[in-house]
């Protein structure tokens, strides 16, 4: 009994530091970005300014976060369009290039669902989301993105994505374009296949004590298969 106790009493120690290590290693993130309008893969959600936070804990390539986006104002005929996001996610390196792998939660509490609800076939409450991104090496950092729908949309509707990041005069800049084939639910604003997300984004650092730095953005976007366009500005924090 007591050489049970005292192996028992070892593995828990052993585990206890193994905790301590881990946490040791963990990279934690938190911060939110303030933006005029929250358009997500070329469409706007809500039509008003959006508060997005986000925590994020990373080790070892591994992934684990929260995002969120809440409307600051809206007409007073509409629901507010907010979300709450869970991923989980895994990068590692292939050569000099990088591969950066995904599942998203994606919870919607204004669309009349309970947290809760994890039903499939366009009834549940989340939608769940598998995909990646293939990044070139920083000599030509050109980037692939593909995402599907895995759970609660009857098309399985997909997205993909080619972008090229670059700097001009400490300036940075992100060219992109996405596309999606479509479906009869038109996840994406089309029911066959079609440029929805096509812009730029640029961004800086303004210098505001020794110490402290504010990062804002722009981005310009088309959304061809809506015939659309959106200009937003942003605030990290």
């Amino acid at each position: 009994m007591i050489k049970s106790k005292l192996i028992i009493s070892c593995i828990a120690i052993l585990l206890l530091l193994s905790a301590f290590n881990l946490f040791a290693q963990t990279e934690l993130g938190v911060g939110a970005d303030l933006v005029s309008r929250y358009v997500w893969r070329g469409t706007d959600y809500g039509q008003a300014p959006s508060i997005q936070p986000g925590l994020d804990f990373t080790t070892s390539g591994f992934s684990v976060g929260f995002w969120g986006a809440y409307q600051l104002g809206r007409d007073a005929s509409s629901l507010p369009a907010d979300e709450l996001d869970f991923y989980l996610g895994y990068s590692f390196a292939i050569g000099s290039s990088s591969l950066d792998l995904v599942v998203t939660d994606y919870f919607f509490p204004n669309a009349g669902g309970r947290f809760g609800d994890f039903d499939g076939d366009g009834k549940g409450s989340h939608i769940v989301e598998v995909g990646g991104t293939f990044t070139l090496p920083e000599s030509f950092p050109l980037y692939l993105s593909a995402y599907v729908n895995a759970h609660n949309d009857p098309d399985n509707s997909s997205y993909f994505e080619l972008g090229y990041s670059t700097a001009v005069n400490e300036v940075g800049l992100d060219i992109f374009a996405g596309a999606s084939p479509g479906g009869t639910n038109m996840f994406y604003g089309t029911e066959k296949f079609g440029f929805v997300n096509v812009g730029i984004t640029a961004s800086k650092e303004i210098k505001i004590t020794e110490d402290f730095s504010l990062p804002i953005f722009g981005s310009f976007i088309i959304n061809p298969s809506t015939d659309e366009a959106h200009f937003l500005f942003g605030i990290s924090l």
